[in-house]
């Protein structure tokens, strides 16, 4: 006879039944051997580059890491990771479905967040639902603060729209003020949930600072070929161009910029800038671009995560979402270990404590710790502003032209 997972048959022996207790005890007692971390990623559609590069090396990373040393440690006990993974695809719909299907059916102990700011969004109030703390990595938001107070275990560690574009429009500004440039600004932005986001708050600080918008327009999520718009800005006189962009947009828009001799002053675009790839692919040339980000590679805790980001994944980590990702992954961990439990909410309530040693010095997820503005100067994403952080650099300026137009 087999018996229905779901034990649908009522008439069963009582020694069948008591072998069925015993063999689900031995079941639950195996899967407390393992501590069970879902993600759902964007592994495919116009969210992979980013994943790619910022999100899933780093997950993949800690996981073989915490593994190769014994696991977590929980109380007395060494426990291993365990991985359930699946390919949102870009897709906010897909993303939640996974989501839910991490939670409902595969149970597992901890969810990390997807890729990108409209995913993130997406999935927030189902973690909040069910209890997961929600350690958004990729996420841009000005309703950070709100969603915060919202759901109490969420944690938008990249900040707001707001912190970025008042940092680069004060950095402008000071620009303008040494009149090196004029306050012309062409922006162009993606039409997804960080693009909206970092335009409406970038539109608001460069007219704050008398900057004029001679160019605002957004453009389709997964778009490359922008040949048109560069055009179009380039007859507009901006000494500031200024894109908040998904990596394919930003490789796309660099690459018309020097086919087309679009050399303004100031070339602002990113996510993608401070990754790896956009050195590989533009070489010098990426040499004076300011983006999103930074990094402080004589600190010695950065300099390690990076090498040992190389002896994993064979190639460098942004100088951005990678670094606060890692410091959340950090921060994970020593939460399970003070809760010395894997109960969620021991886990959520050392969350909120805060006082994590990171990457990123001492360290509560969501802490701005971090570079809001960065240049790639000779092969190296380094930080620009806040001016007021230890390491800053000065601005390579004007940008130099590209090489590859010449």
């Amino acid at each position: 006879m087999q018996i229905s997972s779901r034990l649908r048959i009522a008439t069963l022996a009582a020694a069948t039944t008591a072998l069925i207790g015993t063999a689900l005890l031995g079941a639950q007692a195996q899967a407390q051997d393992t501590y069970r971390i879902g993600y759902a990623i964007s592994k495919t559609g116009p969210g992979a580059p980013g994943a790619n590069t910022s999100t899933i090396p780093n997950y993949e990373m800690w996981v073989k890491e915490v593994n190769d040393a014994g696991g977590l440690k929980v109380g007395d006990k060494m426990i291993p990771i365990e991985v359930v993974e699946y390919d949102d695809r870009s897709s906010s719909e897909e993303a939640v479905r996974a989501i839910e299907r991490l939670i409902n059916q595969d149970k597992v102990d901890f969810i990390l967040s997807p890729w990108g700011t409209g995913l993130n969004l997406a999935v927030a109030p189902i973690l909040d639902r069910a209890g997961y703390a929600h350690l958004a990595g990729t996420a841009v938001s000005d309703k950070a603060p709100q969603l915060s107070k919202r759901w109490k275990n969420s944690y938008w560690l990249l900040g707001t729209g707001s912190q970025y574009a008042n940092e680069l429009a004060t950095f402008l500004d000071q620009l303008k003020s040494d009149g090196k440039i004029n306050n012309k600004v062409a922006m162009i932005a993606v039409a997804d949930g960080f693009g909206i986001e970092l335009s409406n708050a970038g539109r608001k600080a460069l007219e704050k600072h008398d900057f004029e918008l001679v160019y605002d327009k957004t453009y389709p999520l997964g778009s490359q070929d922008l040949a048109t718009i560069v055009n179009e800005i380039k007859s507009l006189d901006a000494d500031t161009f200024v894109a908040f962009s998904y990596p394919p947009g930003t490789l796309g828009l660099t690459e018309q910029a020097r086919v087309l001799n679009f050399n303004p002053k100031i070339f602002y675009a990113g996510v993608g800038t401070a990754f790896p790839l956009y050195k590989d692919r533009f070489g010098a040339d990426a040499q004076g671009v300011v983006s999103l980000g930074g990094a402080s590679e004589t600190d010695p805790k950065i300099a390690d995560y990076i090498k040992r980001h190389i002896a994993f994944a064979g190639r460098e980590p942004d100088r951005w979402a990678s670094i606060v990702n890692w410091a959340s992954l950090q921060s994970l961990q020593q939460a399970i270990e003070r809760a010395g439990s894997t109960d969620r909410d021991a886990i959520n309530a050392e969350l909120a404590k805060g006082g994590f040693d990171t990457i990123l010095g001492s360290y509560k997820p969501g802490d701005q710790n971090f570079w809001q503005v960065g240049q790639w100067q000779d092969g190296k994403f380094v930080g620009i502003a806040p001016t007021s952080m230890d390491g800053a650099q000065s601005l390579i300026f004007p940008k130099p032209d590209w090489k590859g137009a010449q």
